[in-house]
C-alpha cells in the first residue's frame, strides 16, 4: 500500500508544489505554500470514508428529527453553555489565556463523569501523568478514576480511542499534537488542522465525545487555522482576569445549542465551582447610593443578569478624554453627543470615565439609557435613588428604543430587591410586577424628567 506524501499547497492559487518555496511556482505569491498531505494512489484507501455515509437525496419534510441526547457534565453553569450536557461524537474547542483554569475545570468535569458511570479519557500534551496527578489531589479528587494518557503522536491517541471507546475524551492540547505524516513542528497550522480533522472524524465514526483544548494569541483570538473553529461542533471562551477569582465561558459557536451563553465560575482552593447568582458579582455593595452609579438589565444568551455601571466626570482640559471600560468607547462618544443636542448636558470640558463592574463586556446597546443616567447622576453630583435600575437603547434623535426580552429583564430586578425602574415605553409590561415601580419613557428628556421627580 502506498504510503501518504507530503505537498505543499499554496493559499492563493491552489497550486501544489512537491517540495517548500519560498515563491509559489504558479501565482508568484511569496510565502503561500502550507504542507499537508496527498492521498494514497491506492483505490481502495480513503481518509475521508469516515466523515459521512453514502445517502440518497431526501424532502427536507421526509427526514425525522429528533433531539439530540446530552450527558450532564456534573457542573452546571459547564452545562449551561454547552446547551445542556455533552452530546454524543460532539467535538467541544475551548479557548483561553494560561492559567485561566481550563485543564482544572475539564478535569474536574471528567471525575464527575466517571463518577456518574462514564467512561472517560485524558489525554495531556504538555504536562505528564504526574502533574496531573498531583493537580488532582489539589482539587480533591482523591482516588480518581480517569484514565490518563501523556501522548502527543496523533496514531498513538487514536489507536487509544479505537481501544478503550471512552464516552468522552479531552486533547490537552491540540497545539502540542502532532502527526507522522508531516514533517513540520507540533503547533504549526498544517499540523494543527490535519490533527484535528483525524480527531473529529474519531469522534464522528465511534461516537466519543471530544474536547479539544486549544491556546490563543496575544490578541485572545484562538491560535491556529480559522478552520479549526469551523471544523468542531462547539466553541468556547475561557474569559477573565487572572488577577480575580471569577472566571466566564462565553459559547461563540454551538451546533447544539443557543450561543451568547455564558457560564460564571469562582476560582477556589478546591478549583472552579460554579456560580448561580452572577449579578451579584457584578453589583458593588455600597452602604448608601452615591452619584455615577446605574444599575442595568444586560442578556448573556438567556440569562438576565445585572450589572452595575459606574460614571465619573471631572474637569479636564482643552481635550477632554473619554474611556470607557467594558463598554463601546465609540458608542460613549455618541451618547454624551446625544446627552447634549437632545436633552442639554454637557460635557464638552469635562473627562468622562465609564466603567462596568466586575469586568464583565457588555456589548448590546441596552445599556445606553443607563451609561446616560450615571453620567448625568455624577455630572450633578447626586446619587440614584435607592433600589433604582434602567435599561434601553439610545437613538441618535434621542428617543428610547425597547430591549429584547424587556419582561424577563424586570422580572429579573424584581427577584434580587429593586423597586424602581426607568425603561423604554414598548417594554413597560401589561401586568404590573409585584414590588416593582415602572416609569416608561419615549425619549432621553422624560428619563432625565423621572430623576428629578424621584429626588
Amino acid at each position: 500500500m502506498a504510503k501518504d506524501k507530503t505537498i505543499y499547497t499554496c493559499n492563493e492559487c491552489g497550486g501544489i508544489s512537491p517540495k517548500w518555496l519560498g515563491k509559489c511556482p504558479h501565482c508568484n505569491a511569496w510565502n503561500s505554500l502550507i504542507e499537508s498531505v496527498a492521498e494514497s494512489a491506492a483505490p481502495t484507501k480513503n481518509r475521508f470514508a469516515a466523515l459521512a455515509k453514502t445517502a440518497e437525496v431526501v424532502a427536507l419534510a421526509d427526514i425525522e428529527a429528533s433531539d439530540v441526547e446530552r450527558t450532564p457534565t456534573g457542573q452546571d453553569e459547564l452545562d449551561r453553555v454547552l446547551g445542556g450536557g455533552i452530546v454524543e461524537g460532539g467535538v467541544v474547542l475551548i479557548g483561553g489565556d494560561p492559567g485561566i483554569g481550563k485543564s482544572t475545570l475539564l478535569l474536574q468535569a471528567l471525575d464527575a463523569l466517571q463518577r456518574a458511570g462514564q467512561k472517560t479519557l485524558y489525554v495531556t500534551g504538555e504536562e505528564s501523568g504526574a502533574q496531573v496527578a498531583l493537580r488532582a489531589r489539589r482539587l480533591g479528587l482523591d482516588g480518581s478514576r480517569v484514565q490518563v494518557l501523556a501522548e502527543i503522536q496523533l496514531e498513538k491517541i487514536l489507536a487509544t480511542l479505537d481501544a478503550h471507546q471512552p464516552a468522552i475524551a479531552v486533547i490537552d492540547s491540540i497545539q502540542t499534537v502532532y502527526s507522522d505524516q508531516l514533517t513540520s513542528a507540533p503547533g504549526s497550522v498544517a499540523q494543527v488542522r490535519e490533527c484535528a480533522a483525524h480527531l473529529t472524524r474519531a469522534a464522528k465514526a465511534s461516537g466519543t465525545a471530544i474536547v479539544l483544548v486549544g491556546h490563543v494569541t496575544k490578541e485572545g483570538a484562538l491560535a491556529g487555522p480559522r478552520v479549526l473553529e469551523h471544523m468542531v461542533d462547539t466553541v468556547l471562551y475561557f474569559e477573565g482576569d487572572t488577577h480575580s477569582s471569577f472566571r466566564l465561558i462565553r459559547a461563540i459557536k454551538n451546533r447544539f445549542g443557543a450561543v451568547n451563553e455564558i457560564g460564571v465560575f469562582a476560582m477556589t482552593e478546591k478549583g472552579l465551582k460554579g456560580v448561580s447568582n452572577p449579578s451579584a458579582i457584578f453589583l458593588s455593595q455600597h452602604a448608601e447610593p452615591v452619584p455615577g452609579s446605574c444599575v442595568m438589565v444586560t442578556l448573556e444568551g438567556t440569562r438576565p443578569m445585572l450589572v452595575e455601571i459606574q460614571a465619573l466626570v471631572d474637569s479636564g482640559g482643552p481635550s477632554p478624554r473619554r474611556l470607557s471600560v467594558g463598554l463601546d468607547r465609540d458608542r460613549l462618544a455618541m451618547l454624551l453627543a446625544v446627552l447634549h443636542r437632545h436633552a442639554g448636558v454637557a460635557c464638552l470640558d469635562q473627562d468622562v470615565f465609564v466603567n462596568a463592574v466586575g469586568g464583565v463586556r457588555i456589548s448590546e446597546p441596552a445599556a445606553d439609557l443607563a451609561v446616560m443616567l450615571a453620567i448625568t447622576s455624577s455630572l450633578r453630583g447626586k446619587p440614584l435613588p435607592k433600589g433604582f435600575l434602567a435599561f434601553g437603547e439610545v437613538g441618535l434623535a434621542g428617543e428610547v428604543r425597547p430591549a429584547p426580552r424587556g419582561q424577563e429583564r424586570l422580572k429579573e430586578a424584581a427577584k434580587l430587591g429593586f423597586t424602581v425602574a426607568v425603561v423604554p415605553k414598548a417594554n413597560a409590561p401589561k401586568k404590573a410586577i409585584e414590588g416593582l415601580t415602572i416609569h416608561a419613557v419615549e425619549r432621553v428628556e422624560e428619563a432625565l424628567q423621572v430623576l428629578r421627580t424621584l429626588e
